[in-house]
């Protein structure tokens, strides 16, 4: 009986003090769970840039890593919480002294306690170790952010570049197609003795080299193929319908635009930020040393002969179960200045954060303009190497005509169909440049754009 007392004491002072545990039996936040198992499997359909983009936020091992750490910093914080709240403990114990008490008149004691302990001050190091939880909380929630974007980036780049990959293949089909036919129209010639065997010869190695691009131009698209699928977590071996064209797509922000919208959606900006107000609750960490620390105290014993904890008729009443209440403050008042440089350390290290933020903000203008120059500067090369096609379209077509004519050479026609495949190039690289360009623009400025819609 006297222990099923003892228990029901140690809940009541619980009570009375208001520590509730369901206070911190919050759920976990839920998992994907079968919404993204299903995702997993269906890699049905055909898949576009957006529905890339889509795919590799909700399964990249690295967004679930994130993932996981953010739920981390939050479950810190409700541990840091949790120290602001009465503590509970208790003892429970027997001891043989040898010989008779002269209270009990037996050699064997049972003794139980608990305590319940509040903290009434800290010199301030709950609140700001709390709120320090708190901030490392929302760092961690812009660092996947910045996940985010980096994982945009890497899609949106390989996309396009598997896009201009496909397009080198249909440029080298037609450059092979072009010299089959061009070597037909000079072996046809030298059957009949108007052309000399070198033009054979030199249409033949010309057309073996256009072979051996095509092949590579192939190889890397299955390897632009690959690298989605390895980011986008779907098997290597599986074959998926990637569907797409490269565009000239329009953007129009101007420089101070583009640099207010970063300034205030880069996450890493607002990572800076937050490390900055963690140094400065470190500072009020280190400073909590510098004041005394104030608890408040209930303390509840019994003592039995047994270990039910009765007392046999031994002891007094108030001997045997009784309870104290008490409150206690506590300083170190000198340690050789290891509290105070602790201190001015943790001030120089606000100062550290506050250049690093600094230093940030100015690389994140330097990224933006840079992405605007890149921008314009593929734009540019897109009006040019279309004209570029244009011509040299034309100019094949005029030397192919002047070679059957037996007016121009076969030199002429190869020269023609070379600059041709070049010029195609150009343009292919101009356009997946220009939407690398402008990926890496929104990356700069914070935003995700899955699909590299225009901007607005």
């Amino acid at each position: 009986m006297r222990l099923k007392r003892f228990l029901i004491a140690a809940l009541v002072a619980l009570m009375t003090l208001g520590f509730s545990v369901s206070a911190f039996a919050q759920d976990a936040d839920p998992a994907m769970g079968g919404d993204a198992d299903a995702e997993m499997q269906n890699v049905s359909g055909p898949f576009d840039l957006e529905r890339c983009v889509k795919r590799a936020l909700a399964l990249n091992p690295s967004m679930v890593a994130i993932r996981a750490q953010l739920q981390g910093s939050q479950f810190g914080t409700r541990s840091q919480f949790g120290n602001f709240l009465p503590s509970l403990g208790g003892t429970y114990g027997y001891t043989n002294s040898g010989r008779k008490s002269t209270t009990t008149g037996k050699k064997d004691e049972w003794a139980a306690s608990i305590n319940v302990s509040q903290p009434v001050f800290q010199g301030f190091n709950l609140l700001a170790t709390w709120q320090k939880a708190k901030l490392t909380e929302e760092s961690t929630q812009a660092s996947l952010s910045n996940v985010e974007l980096t994982l945009i980036s890497s899609v949106q780049s390989n996309f396009l570049s598997l896009l201009k990959a496909r397009k080198d293949v249909k440029s080298g089909d037609d450059s092979v197609a072009r010299l089959e036919s061009q070597l037909k129209v000079i072996t046809a010639f030298y059957e009949v003795g108007l052309r000399p065997k070198a033009e054979v010869l030199d249409a033949e190695v010309d057309l073996a080299t256009a072979k051996q691009d095509l092949l590579k131009a192939q190889n890397q698209v299955s390897i632009q193929e690959t690298q989605l699928n390895r980011l986008l977590n779907i098997p290597l071996e599986v074959e998926v319908e990637y569907v797409g064209e490269l565009a000239h797509v329009p953007f129009d922000l101007t420089l101070q635009d583009c640099l207010s919208r970063a300034y205030n959606a880069r996450p890493d900006l607002l990572i800076g930020k937050k490390s900055v107000e963690i140094a400065e609750k470190d500072s009020t960490i280190a400073a909590s040393s510098f004041y005394p620390k104030v608890d408040a105290d209930y303390d509840y014993y019994s003592k039995g002969v047994d270990p039910g904890l009765s007392n046999g008729n031994s002891y007094t009443h108030s001997s045997k179960e009784y309870w104290t209440v008490g409150v206690k403050a506590s300083m170190t008042v000198f340690e050789w200045g290891a509290d105070y440089y602790d201190y001015k350390k943790a001030e120089e290290n606000i100062k550290q954060v506050e250049a690093e933020l600094e230093d940030t903000r100015l690389q994140a203008g330097f990224e933006v303009k840079q992405a605007l120059l890149n921008i314009k500067e593929a734009s540019d090369r897109i009006t040019v190497a279309q004209k570029s096609v244009a011509a040299a379209e034309e100019a094949y077509r005029m030397a192919v005509a002047r070679y059957q004519a037996q007016v121009g050479t076969n030199t002429d026609v190869l020269n023609a169909q070379s600059r041709l495949t070049d010029s195609e190039a150009q343009l292919s690289q101009a356009l997946a440049d220009h939407g690398t360009a402008i990926s890496s623009l929104y990356v700069a400025m914070g935003e995700k754009n899955l699909g590299l819609t225009e901007a607005k």
